[in-house]
């Protein structure tokens, strides 16, 4: 899959034309979680006694994976054992203290919340568990906006395979090609070029 491919599939922000649905990315897209999401990590591996094992830069890399997954790459490229779903837990509760800090990306929300009023179905997929995301999505007010949301439990891959957003697509009974994607990393819009839908690179528009 070339970049060039996946730049056909990338339209630009606001939306000239509505769509019959959209599906959001959470963090990193309509919130700004991600720097937390690494201390949530950085935290988690210190304490089990695997400190730099995860650089920041490979985090960002790995944007919109799911938190097990993560920790499976983790294991093999280092040669570790930890449980990979146990570990996933540890770090997400983690995280789920420091929400509080959490912080919206308004401009992103400014679109979420005209499409909202324009009567456009709205939801929510992501490689993060359900119930995290639904914590940051209320934590910064936007909970309402958002029909279903898709987390890393809901399905069987994750980013970049399309699965979370066909299962958006699915439960906001709209065809896949009539959807529009919001993302900010490339594992996600990869994953919305495999699931046929357009996307906005919002990293373009910040």
């Amino acid at each position: 899959m070339t970049n060039a491919l996946i730049s056909d599939h990338l339209i630009p922000m606001p939306l000239t034309e509505l769509p019959a649905g959209a599906i959001f990315d959470c963090d990193g897209t309509l919130v700004d979680t991600m720097p937390l999401h690494f201390v949530a990590w950085r935290k988690t591996l210190d304490d089990l006694g695997h400190p730099d094992i995860f650089p920041e830069t490979q985090f960002y890399e790995w944007g919109g994976t799911p938190a097990k997954e993560i920790m499976e790459r983790l294991n093999e490229i280092h040669g570790l054992t930890l449980p990979p779903h146990e570990t996933a837990n540890i770090k997400e509760e983690v995280y789920q203290t420091l929400i509080p800090q959490v912080k919206p990306l308004l401009f992103v929300i400014e679109e979420a919340k005209r499409l909202y009023a324009a009567g456009v179905p709205l939801a929510v997929a992501s490689g993060g568990r359900r119930d995290v995301v639904i914590e940051s999505l209320e934590a910064v007010g936007i909970r309402d906006l958002f029909g279903p949301v898709v987390g890393s439990e809901d399905v069987s891959h994750g980013k970049p395979a399309p699965d979370v957003f066909l299962r958006a697509a699915e439960l906001l009974g709209i065809a896949p090609e009539l959807c529009v994607v919001f993302e900010d990393a490339p594992a996600g819009l990869l994953a919305a070029y495999r699931a046929g839908m357009k996307a906005v690179d919002i990293v373009r528009f910040k």
